[in-house]
């Protein structure tokens, strides 16, 4: 991410955020005259001890002097989360990770985590890299989803997928949260690897695509790890219930794994069990 890039990014994280908290949220008053949605610009400053034309400045996205101490300031004024937090210091610090360029050719799984993935039978589990590129799955991802392997390795971009493919859009109910989730985690680590221009292209393209890909991004939802309940309508099993775990894999890869646990007290695990079941003696009479 060039200069002018992270400036602009920083920005926009800026105005979405602000535009979030109400001002009761932080002890002030509500005006009769109040406009816009969320704090002023000058509210933000007052809060965070700093001028209005500094913080305009900053949140303008010029190229100013910023300190770790002023950045705490604006966090806490802006009620960020500890991932939020980092996502602003990554960028108001051109702060990135040591970047370990990623193979052209998908990392591969250690075989230990193989096994772990297996052993997640009733569970749909797919495992990503940092550019969300999908590179495992399970038996069971296979059958909620869809058949990963059907698709050329270059196209398995779970970000991709989400918005290209009907079978996402019609699977999810709650399609923003399943979405939201996801491009959470991709702007964390957006804001984890600022110096990757891969992540520029990548989101110019999908904005020039999908225009909700545009709409969603732009609501500056950043989590190294959503934890959130997705209500799934599959085609052959109806409803089904999940919690989505995100658990990022120690290692050089950089690799995650989507975990999504059947909820308790739904017949969910039972319907995803029926739906496996059948799938094998289909294969079997074939």
């Amino acid at each position: 991410m060039n200069q002018q890039h992270r400036l602009q990014a920083l920005s926009s994280f800026l105005k979405a955020q602000r535009a979030k908290i109400l001002p009761q949220q932080v002890g002030l008053i509500v005006g009769i005259r109040r406009r816009t949605p969320g704090l002023r610009r000058e509210e933000v400053a007052q809060l965070a001890g700093v001028s209005t034309t500094w913080y305009t400045w900053l949140e303008q996205g010029r190229d100013i002097q910023v300190s770790a101490s002023v950045l705490e300031n604006i966090a806490s004024a802006l009620l960020l989360t500890p991932d939020e937090r980092k996502y602003l210091f990554s960028l108001a610090l051109d702060k990135s990770a040591s970047i370990v360029p990623l193979s052209e050719e998908l990392p591969s799984i250690t075989p230990a985590l193989y096994k772990i993935l297996q052993q997640l039978q009733y569970c749909p589990t797919i495992i990503s890299d940092r550019h969300c590129h999908i590179v495992g799955w399970n038996d069971a991802a296979k059958h909620v989803f869809l058949d990963f392997e059907s698709i050329p390795e270059p196209g398995r971009n779970m970000i991709r997928l989400l918005f290209s493919r009907k079978e996402f859009r019609r699977l999810a109910v709650n399609w923003d949260d399943f979405v939201g989730g996801f491009l959470a985690i991709f702007r964390a680590y957006y804001g984890q690897y600022v110096d990757d221009e891969w992540y520029e292209q990548f989101i110019a393209e999908m904005s020039e695509l999908y225009p909700d890909f545009y709409h969603l991004w732009e609501q500056s939802k950043v989590s190294s790890a959503p934890e959130v309940v997705i209500e799934f309508r599959h085609a052959k099993a109806g409803k089904m219930l999940f919690d989505l775990t995100s658990l990022q894999v120690q290692g050089n890869t950089d690799l995650r794994c989507s975990i999504y646990t059947p909820l308790e007290d739904s017949a969910t695990e039972v319907k995803l069990r029926a739906l496996m079941e059948r799938s094998k003696e289909i294969g079997l009479e074939l």
